[in-house]
């Protein structure tokens, strides 16, 4: 690809006053991401303008300071090799974070759907290639539901570090419906057996679907984001070890994540083609912001438990929880 332009205010309001701007920027047209160099005497109202210029395109604005495009850094060069990787993924998880309503179940159809359309294109299947193929014959419950006071959500696959497969993702929704059906009086917690709270979904199946509406459809029959959604406010959850992809994006959606001092998270879609899928464009931007998810997600960094608490990604850190 072309190397991508690098703007000064002037330069940028001068570029996105064009009639032809979406002709010149933009991944259809081989340039998926800009960055401005944003000095410390520009002014904010301007750069707004050269903003909301771009907002509609299809292409991922950086920017060295401010609050204007999708991600600051002031190492944009690093960003832009991130982009350059997986354009389409990153593209499709800027204009995403650009407009997520508010209602949790609108943003997780929006995200069900662009995760659906990546599934189906060629930086995923490149991924997949890479993998191989698995299979996985373990006939063991994958979640378990304690009744009491405060309920609770255990998951079972310690073994395979939680890893979320189809009967995982089917038996934690039914949990939640459950619970949802219950005294909506009494609080909820949600921890997992074995060395990991989840490593994220189970590779084995990543590759399953081949059609981008039928994958979109499932997800959205059987993803356990929306029936956690029905009681997040009275849901505390317990991360440790790893906590990866579905793990953090459905812990982040609770009204408390405790961690142990030796969690990590990390959300590795970008790397496979892909976006957040169960809904953690939404549950994890409402508690650190978009920038610092798009970073995250292109620089795919391994977060530890501090870092996760000046984020405000996690409520507090707890060694006994």
């Amino acid at each position: 690809m072309p190397r991508p332009p690098r703007w000064s205010l002037i330069e940028a309001e001068a570029a996105t006053a064009s009639i032809d701007l979406h002709r010149e920027v933009g991944l259809p047209v081989g340039v998926p991401v800009i960055g401005f160099d944003v000095d410390p005497g520009d002014d904010p109202e301007r750069w707004a303008i050269v903003a909301g210029r771009l907002r509609s395109l299809p292409v991922v604005t950086l920017a060295t300071a401010g609050d204007h495009a999708d991600a600051c850094h002031d190492d944009l060069d690093t960003l832009v090799t991130a982009v350059d990787a997986r354009p389409q993924a990153a593209t499709v998880a800027a204009l995403l974070l650009r407009d997520l309503p508010d209602d949790p179940l609108r943003a997780f159809h929006l995200e069900s759907l662009a995760y659906a359309t990546l599934q189906s294109g060629p930086e995923h299947r490149a991924w997949l290639e890479q993998q191989g193929r698995r299979a996985r014959h373990d006939a063991a419950p994958r979640v378990r539901l304690d009744e009491g006071d405060p309920l609770t959500i255990t998951l079972t696959r310690g073994r395979l570090h939680n890893l979320l497969d189809r009967r995982g993702r089917d038996e934690l929704a039914d949990a939640f419906r459950t619970i949802a059906l219950l005294d909506p009086t009494v609080d909820v917690r949600w921890a997992a057996e074995g060395p990991s709270f989840c490593a994220g979904g189970d590779p084995a199946e990543f590759g399953t679907v081949d059609d981008a509406p039928t994958a979109h459809l499932v997800r959205a029959a059987a993803s356990p984001a929306p029936a956690l959604a029905a009681v997040r406010h009275r849901l505390e959850v317990h991360v440790h070890g790893a906590c990866v992809g579905a793990g953090i994006e459905l812990a982040a959606q609770a009204a408390r994540v405790i961690a142990d001092p030796a969690t990590r998270f990390r959300l590795p879609e970008l790397t496979m083609g892909l976006i957040p899928g169960v809904g953690g464009t939404w549950s994890i931007s409402r508690r650190i912001g978009t920038d610092r998810l798009l970073r995250w997600l292109l620089l795919d960094l391994d977060v530890d438990a501090e870092t996760a608490l000046e984020w405000g990604l996690i409520e507090t850190i707890d060694p006994g929880q």
